[in-house]
């Protein structure tokens, strides 16, 4: 009795959880005694090197295909009585810890508690419901017509799982502002961080953050109090800031009717005519605003509406004088059906 319930023990300490160095141990065990079996037993034909593995895995595995099988007595009862029971236990505890590790994988990345690995991605920090999932679809819609479709991280300290699996990858963090947690969102090679919080004072010390760990990034944030904006732009001026113009629309559709509507269309990715910008690449020769507003027009059907001087978001101007220069390096905003994947820079100033 002392013996079984040493054994007893010995089999649940090492068993029960089905350890990788258990079921290797194990497996090892089995192919070592049911060879010696087979040896002893005169199985020549099964004991070979090659033959042995091939007919073990088979055998194990509960394939069956029968071109190797015991042909004496004895081999016939070690494989009825020990080799197919073991081997198929065996056979069990592997299958059940693959799925339960597959399991556990699928879980953690639901429950955002991976270490990802991405970089050049669109790093999404905050989480306000309906509003983000909005953000993450049209982001999935802009990074259909951007070569290299760069993957979307979504980073949250609410307790929730991954919105959109398959679709965007997931964090969940404690803080926004620690370096281990913003580390297993790749923080410091995104190239682009948006961050959306419920809280101003928390997208305040966010985008503070983000500036220090990846200021090469192109950081864009969003303030319901727009006084918070001057703060953040006077510490990092290079943070695009987007305050709330719901009041603003308010007021202009009041005596625009329509102009709601018209924000909303230009905004949206998926209605009729949206707004789009690109770069002049360097090495362009320079043009006026004329000639780029026709032929804008005459080879892709899209309306310029202004541009950033060198990329300075901050100079930006609005329905430019028709004989103002346009050179590499300007950033340019047009309306467009869709985003223009090849411009003729040479025909732009023809």
């Amino acid at each position: 009795m002392f013996t079984w319930n040493l054994v007893r023990k010995v089999m649940l300490k090492y068993f029960a959880e089905s350890r990788w160095y258990t079921i290797i141990g194990a497996t090892v065990f089995y192919a070592v005694t049911t060879w010696l079996m087979l040896f002893a037993a005169g199985e020549t034909a099964l004991v070979s090197q090659t033959d042995f593995i091939y007919w073990l895995a088979v055998t194990a595995s509960t394939v069956g295909y029968g071109d190797l099988s015991p042909v004496t007595p004895a081999g016939k009862l070690v494989v009825a009585l020990y080799v197919i029971p073991l081997g198929l236990s065996i056979f069990a505890m592997v299958v059940g810890r693959v799925a339960a590790w597959v399991s556990n994988q699928w879980q953690k990345g639901l429950l955002g508690m991976n270490q990802l690995d991405v970089q050049d991605h669109i790093l999404v920090i905050g989480w306000n419901e309906h509003r983000t999932l909005l953000l993450l679809n049209l982001l999935l819609q802009e990074r259909e017509a951007v070569p290299g479709k760069p993957d979307i991280v979504l980073c949250v300290k609410a307790d929730i799982m991954n919105p959109m699996p398959g679709q965007v990858e997931f964090v969940r963090v404690e803080s926004f502002n620690k370096d281990e947690d913003m580390d297993k969102a790749c923080i410091g090679k995104a190239s682009t961080i948006l961050i959306d919080n419920p809280q101003d004072d928390v997208t305040m010390t966010t985008a503070l953050y983000c500036s220090q760990r990846n200021p090469e990034a192109h950081q864009v944030a969003y303030f319901t109090d727009d006084a918070l904006v001057p703060l953040l732009q006077q510490h990092c001026p290079k943070v695009e800031c987007t305050p709330s113009v719901a009041v603003e629309m308010l007021a202009k559709a009041a005596f625009d009717p329509g102009s709601s509507m018209l924000h909303h269309d230009l905004l949206s990715v998926d209605e009729g005519q949206a707004q789009f910008s690109v770069e002049v690449p360097a090495g362009t020769a320079g043009f006026s605003v004329e000639t780029l507003f026709v032929n804008l027009k005459r080879h892709h059907d899209a309306i310029f509406i202004g541009y950033a001087p060198g990329g300075a978001y901050k100079d930006m101007v609005v329905n430019p004088d028709l004989q103002t220069p346009v050179n590499a390096g300007d950033k340019l905003f047009y309306i467009a059906d869709k985003r223009i994947a090849n411009i003729n820079w040479q025909a732009m100033g023809a």
